[in-house]
């Protein structure tokens, strides 16, 4: 996720989200904003998903 939060391509606001849900925000909110943020990378931007799931490796 860090990888994504740092990628160029992706929409301001979700980086922005991204940045969200790698604070350490006590309680559930982080991951349900991780989550979420998944969701939307899987639906929407598969190819930048890849990418950094490659890079990650």
């Amino acid at each position: 996720m860090r990888l994504l939060a740092r990628d160029g391509k992706l929409p301001r606001w979700l980086r922005g989200l991204a940045a969200i849900g790698l604070a350490p925000i006590p309680g559930p909110v982080d991951e349900i904003v991780l989550l979420i943020v998944a969701a939307i990378l899987w639906l929407g931007y598969r190819e930048q998903l890849r990418a950094a799931w490659r890079t990650a490796a």
